[in-house]
């Protein structure tokens, strides 16, 4: 896992500012995280009322994927395409 300096630094060649704060700390994956979370936890809360079990699924994975996944951007990636599949694949 490369350093604060070493990731700012590929950051900034591509024209990128630092997304990473003070003592490694990432705000834009913890939002993310946050959100899709908030996102997963709605699922979640909807398919046991109506006794689905894909957006109980989904859910679940959107609340618990944040939590194994340190890139923000595979972060993003990942809660954005669950989302997707929230909403795509329906009964």
């Amino acid at each position: 896992m490369p350093d604060e300096q070493t990731l700012n630094a590929a950051l900034s060649t591509y024209g990128l500012s630092s997304l990473v704060g003070a003592g490694g700390f990432n705000w834009a994956n913890l939002i993310g995280g946050l959100v899709f979370s908030i996102i997963g936890w709605l699922a979640f809360r909807y398919g046991r009322r109506e006794k689905s079990i894909r957006p109980t699924v989904i859910g679940i994975m959107l609340m618990v994927y944040p939590y194994f996944i340190a890139n923000t951007f595979l972060a993003y990636v990942i809660g954005i395409g669950l989302t997707a599949a929230l909403f795509l694949w329906r009964e």
